[in-house]
């Protein structure tokens, strides 16, 4: 399971706010639209406020899919649900889903804008990300906030479908996702698919043990 990591607005976020997925339950019937099939599993979009109809089952998949990760940190159910709260909250807020047709994966993100708010939460952000916004001519990113499939799906491509149906409607020129220097697996997974690591970002809040992240890029449509 692949996903990124970076804090939420709360000032009780601990080590970057990263991230936890869960067990899915079964989404609503007729929530969101189909957007494609993939053998048993099919995609569905959903929007800002279906996402959040969903926040209980998106919880439950969070929790199970970060729960074999190798140096996860863990967090409880409350703790991602505030994190999901803030990021219903962002600009131009998207998500895909696939289910089987319990809810076995998530991609969701948001723009972020290259002057605004949400960067301030870093106390570091890399020159080459600032330069590759000056390079598209466009102040606005697109963050990848979280991507996540149950253990039981993956290695069937279920990830890399999310990723590609979630980034198909964004209009930021350039793609952004936060991992941490320890993922190896994910950042192997993130070249894999054209990624490319831009530099490390330093969460603000937590003085005693700063979590760097890695910030990797990419330009949807290419």
């Amino acid at each position: 399971m692949i996903a990124s990591h970076f804090p939420s607005a709360s000032p009780e976020r601990k080590n970057g706010g990263v991230p936890r997925r869960a067990a899915g339950a079964p989404p609503q019937t007729g929530v969101g639209r189909k957007e494609r099939t993939m053998g048993e599993v099919f995609l569905r979009r959903l929007s800002r406020w279906q996402a959040e109809d969903q926040r209980g089952a998106l919880a439950d998949l969070h929790e199970d899919a970060y729960r074999d990760q190798p140096g996860a940190v863990l967090r409880d159910r409350e703790d991602f649900l505030q994190r999901f709260a803030d990021h219903l909250q962002q600009p131009e807020f998207d998500m895909v889903i696939a289910s089987d047709p319990a809810l076995v994966g998530c991609a969701y993100g948001f723009r972020i804008d290259r002057q605004g708010s949400w960067l301030d939460r870093f106390s570091t952000v890399p020159q080459e990300l600032e330069e590759l916004t000056e390079l598209t001519m466009s102040r606005q990113l697109f963050l990848v906030a979280e991507l996540m499939v149950r253990p039981s799906h993956r290695r069937r491509g279920v990830g890399g479908r999310l990723l590609d149906q979630l980034l198909s409607r964004v209009s930021a020129p350039v793609a952004v996702v936060l991992l941490e220097p320890g993922d190896a697996v994910g950042r192997a997974t993130f070249e894999l698919w054209g990624w490319e690591k831009t530099g490390r970002m330093l969460p603000r809040g937590n003085p005693q043990q700063p979590v760097p992240l890695e910030a990797w890029t990419r330009r949807p449509g290419r």
